[in-house]
């Protein structure tokens, strides 16, 4: 098993890996319609990401992959960006992370939903090798429902990788 441990991690509560991050949208952040570029967005939702997953399995983490980023409304200049991270799912090495971006104007209060995604990680040993992470304990409906969809896609992406890797074998 290339050096992992064979005894069974104790799982952990979703919730413990729960992060938000609040930025403020600055004029260098927007483009010339005075809404936020996508690339900071997906900055700050990895970032976001990272710390969760991080959280989760208390090793470093890198990013394997992104996937269903989602952009649904703007993010206006001098709008408040609150983004809202937490393990939804992990397998032997990786985690799935969701991810949920709001934009606030911070004169009226409003909030709208703006972005979503899913992110995996894997985490990595002292010889930067992946190493095995606890499992995600799922307690609430939400999170139930969440860890289900999750091993879902993981499902998808799993059969995704193995065509590319087949596909980029081929050439």
């Amino acid at each position: 098993m290339c050096g992992m441990s064979t005894k069974p991690l104790q799982g952990k509560p979703a919730r413990d890996s729960a992060v938000t991050m609040t930025e403020l949208v600055l004029p260098g952040h927007t483009n010339a319609l005075g809404t936020i570029f996508g690339g900071q967005v997906m900055s700050w939702i990895d970032i976001a990401a990272a710390i969760a997953a991080g959280r989760h399995a208390r090793k470093v983490v890198v990013t394997a992959s992104i996937d269903a980023l989602h952009f649904v409304a703007p993010i206006k200049v001098g709008h408040v960006v609150h983004i809202r991270a937490m393990v939804n799912y992990s397998s032997t090495t990786s985690m799935e992370v969701g991810v949920r971006v709001d934009s606030e104007n911070p004169v009226t209060g409003e909030v709208h939903h703006t972005s979503k995604a899913y992110l995996t990680f894997v985490a990595l040993n002292e010889h930067g090798r992946p190493t095995p992470v606890p499992p995600v304990l799922a307690e609430t409906p939400d999170e139930r429902r969440r860890f289900e969809q999750a091993r879902l896609r993981r499902e998808s992406r799993v059969k995704l990788a193995e065509s590319l890797k087949k596909e980029l074998g081929e050439r």
